[in-house]
């Protein structure tokens, strides 16, 4: 390792201890060593603390503990510059040292500022975050993220940089500055929405937050990788071949920013500089170069990916804005829009239909009535757009697989806002996408393209007819409503016993390598976005993909769920970790979760039934722990008896832990979520018997009970059914 780099980055993390420990003094001497310490609303305590050596930083005396036992030792001496030896090890050591720190310094800020959140800083990602997006990163949707350190020399280069990085599909999380200006900043000035949404996340004003875009690197890798705490080798190699990550450095170099880059380089996350710094080109910790300097601000992107090893694929669409997955959560306020659709405004629908091939041309596109060009800005239209597609592969089940599809194609084009589905869309054109000249047959453009490059295996042709006359949008829309009823009836309809085949998701293992989601007609999967249905429709699709039939076989135990040919797949499929699964148990062998679940249920013993919360609660619940602690327990591939991860969905199934006697087990949920499934909750309890609003007011909430003890009170009041049923273990 070069001698200046080593040299700056161990005086880099010798500064930011001092800084460390300035600030946690200051803290202690405000708030008091037993003060709580935590990034809010997130699992793992301080993430790369945690999972480089397994502490439970709760308090700012743990905080101490780690500044004397773990940051000082791994603190090398200055450099001797006139004695050569090898840097490489002490240059990490100290890079980790430096993160270290940093975090330290980035909870002290939580509790005595300044605030890490404010109107433009996001600080640390909060547990709905990183399941939303680290399933991204599962999926290939997001290939890698930009660590960018630091500001371009202009915002015309800034808004370049960015918009080439989200083209790619890329996140960007950006810290640091360079004298005072902040890339991020930059891209505000430039007019470039900043967020999650768009995969632009400003951290952080402070090269300290930097540790919040290697926290998220950490995190997944014990959220989704099953990555044990303190297993720092595991840590950093999961982060190395499975997380593809580089740090971008804009500006001039600091000590304080060599000492974070070599805590990056420990993760193998290389570093590409557009300044003149000295280089590291042999392999080794990262992949190929470690440090890659003297970058043009026009091939930096390019040589990022390049020295990180990325693959990515820029999907080629014939429209004249910009087109990627980072676009998909752009926001179109009403007086940047052009033209609207829908949003109960106007009439509008999207329907994908099936066709026989001699009824479809490939690549037709037709707009009947008025189009973009014909309105002026802030004006409405209703809207029809219907898919026609034929295929040999093609079947009928698969036209809503393909239809939810329409939401996440048009949302991909840069100026284009698309909610809801069917009857209930909500579209909208910006200014600037209508000056670039996007009309309305750019949608079918887009829909053609995309269909074909996803689905090529079951889709031959495609055409697009998009209606804006009122009367043709409204007439169509009754034939696409009898649509809708027709596909709700032949999927309720279908359950566990009347199909042979099951469906499995291996799509999380690149993160969690011994989960098995098996998907039935009753039981979506766990992260609720995919159906019984969709499974079939994705292998059909992918035959070689994560979703693979699985012939149920023998019953082994019909009310537990489970079937001999189910179970061989489940082992051999888990790498021997899983030798069985239940599908309608929670007790006895329930089924593994990765990380991507929409609630938990967890045993509540004293009241003799389970609590259920879903991701989006904070707040501490009766089982002592918060979602992000349950989810630090129950994820990663593990099968743990009295808790299981699950849909939404899942919970008015007929088959919820039917063999725990289902829906009667249920004590306690957030109220957000109780209002979520009230009515099929309702429902539900009437086909059992019970009187279902009585029943739905028995379930405790926190506005009644948050420990549980409370609970147990609640519910003996109430007189809730689970008190009568069999003990559940």
């Amino acid at each position: 390792m070069s001698i200046i780099i080593a040299s700056a980055a161990i005086r880099g993390a010798h500064k930011l201890a001092e800084q460390a420990e300035q600030i946690l003094a200051k803290a202690i001497e405000e708030k008091g060593k037993e003060c709580a310490v935590e990034y809010p609303n997130t699992a793992y305590y301080l993430p790369i603390i945690h999972s480089m050596t397994g502490r439970e930083c709760q308090t700012l005396a743990d905080l101490e503990d780690v500044m004397a036992q773990e940051i000082k030792p791994l603190l090398p001496p200055p450099v001797n510059e006139d004695i050569w030896i090898p840097y490489l090890g002490p240059a990490l050591d100290a890079g980790m040292a430096a993160l270290f720190a940093e975090e330290i310094i980035e909870a002290c800020k939580y509790l005595i500022g300044p605030n890490p959140i404010n109107d433009l800083w996001l600080g640390a990602a909060d547990d709905v975050i990183l399941r939303e997006r680290g399933i991204q990163f599962v999926d290939g949707s997001a290939p890698g993220f930009a660590a960018i350190v630091g500001a371009a020399p202009d915002v015309k280069t800034a808004v370049e940089i960015a918009l080439k990085c989200q083209e790619r599909s890329l996140y960007v999380f950006m810290s640091g500055h360079t004298n005072g200006t902040t890339l991020s900043q930059q891209l505000v000035e430039g007019g470039v929405q900043l967020g999650w949404d768009t995969r632009l996340v400003p951290f952080g004003p402070d090269i300290s937050a930097a540790i919040y875009a290697l926290g998220f690197a950490s995190r997944a890798a014990l959220s989704f990788g099953g990555v044990q705490p303190g297993d720092f080798t595991r840590n950093l190699l999961y982060n190395k071949s499975r997380v593809f990550a580089f740090v971008m450095a804009l500006g001039e170099v600091t000590d304080e920013w060599y000492a974070t880059a070599a805590g990056a380089i420990n993760y193998g996350f290389p570093v590409i500089a557009d300044s003149d710094i000295p280089e590291i080109l042999p392999t080794g910790v990262c992949t190929y170069e470690h440090v890659v300097s003297n970058i043009p601000h026009d091939q930096i992107v390019e040589k990022c990916i390049e020295v990180r090893g990325l693959k990515i694929k820029i999907s080629e669409v014939p429209i004249p804005v910009a087109y990627s997955p980072a676009f998909e959560g752009e926001r179109i306020k009403k007086d940047d829009m052009h033209v609207e659709f829908g949003g109960q405004k106007t009439t509008a629908f999207e329907w994908l239909i099936m066709k026989n091939t001699n009824e479809v041309e490939d690549g037709k596109i037709e707009v009947i009535g008025p189009d973009v060009e014909t309105v002026k800005d802030g004006e409405r239209l209703p809207l029809g757009i219907v898919i026609e597609i034929a295929g040999r592969k093609m079947q009928s089940d698969f036209e809503p697989v393909l239809e939810r599809q329409i939401h996440t194609f048009l949302n991909e084009a840069q100026g284009i806002w698309h909610m809801g589905q069917r009857n209930i869309i909500w579209v909208r054109i910006s200014k600037d996408a209508a000056k670039a000249g996007f009309t309305l047959q750019h949608f079918g453009s887009i829909l053609h393209a995309m269909l074909h490059e996803h689905y090529s295996s079951i889709v031959d042709k495609v055409q697009v007819k998009i209606y804006t006359n009122e009367k043709d949008v409204v007439k169509l829309q009754e034939q696409a409503l009898k649509a809708y009823e027709l596909r709700d009836a032949r999927l309720a309809d279908m359950t566990d016993e009347s199909v042979d085949t099951f469906y499995s998701c291996t799509l999380c293992q690149s993160f969690a390598p011994n989960h098995v989601c098996v998907i039935t007609p009753e039981r979506s999967g766990l992260c609720g976005a995919y159906s019984w249905l969709d499974g079939r429709a994705a292998y059909e699709i992918t035959p070689s993909g994560p979703n693979q039939p699985i012939s149920k076989g023998n019953p082994v135990d019909e009310k537990l769920g489970q079937w001999e040919k189910v179970n061989e797949f489940i082992k051999s499929n888990s790498q021997g970790a899983i030798a069985q699964m239940s599908a309608y148990s929670m007790i006895a062998d329930p089924m593994t979760s990765c990380g991507c679940f929409e609630c938990i249920s967890a045993l509540l013993p004293s009241t003799n039934g389970i609590m259920i919360v879903n991701r989006e609660y904070p707040e501490m619940t009766p089982c002592g722990m918060k979602f992000s602690t349950l989810a630090g327990t129950v994820g990663g591939g593990n099968q743990v008896p009295g808790f299981v991860g699950h849909s939404k969905h899942y919970i008015t199934s007929k088959k919820f832990i039917s063999a725990e006697d289902g829906i009667k087990r249920i004590v306690w949920m957030p109220s957000a979520l109780k209002e979520d499934v009230k009515d099929t909750l309702i429902e539900r309890a009437n086909e059992l018997g019970l009187d279902g609003q009585a029943f739905f007011d028995m379930i405790a909430d926190e506005k009644v009970a948050t420990s549980e003890e409370e609970v147990v009170e609640y519910i003996t009041k109430k007189n809730h059914p689970a008190a009568t049923l069999e003990p559940m273990f």
